[in-house]
């Protein structure tokens, strides 16, 4: 598991990969990283307000990252957390800003 700090919030994510990617209009490097994290019924609503921001601060400790990014890519096994003890797997996909 990899500790990754979105603005102020930690999520523990699973299958972290990080790597660096030309950008298409200036062509510098960007970082770009991907990593999947489970979300509780409990954690549901202040992770849902937390992504629709779509622009964060990201911190990675362990591999020395720290940039400012935006989502390029995300999914959920499920749209509706409401219910009790729920617990679904989401995909984040967060791309450096230029």
């Amino acid at each position: 598991m990899t500790l990754v700090w979105i603005d102020d919030t930690k999520i523990d994510a699973l299958n972290f990969r990080a790597e660096t990617i030309p950008d298409a209009v200036s062509g510098k490097k960007k970082q770009k990283i991907t990593f999947d994290f489970k979300v509780t019924s409990a954690e549901y609503h202040d992770i849902a307000v937390l992504l629709y921001k779509m622009e964060f601060r990201i911190r990675v400790p362990e591999k020395e990252m720290d940039f400012f990014a935006a989502i390029s890519n995300y999914s959920t096994s499920i749209t509706n957390l409401y219910k009790e003890n729920q617990v679904a797997d989401y995909k984040l996909e967060l791309t450096e800003k230029a």
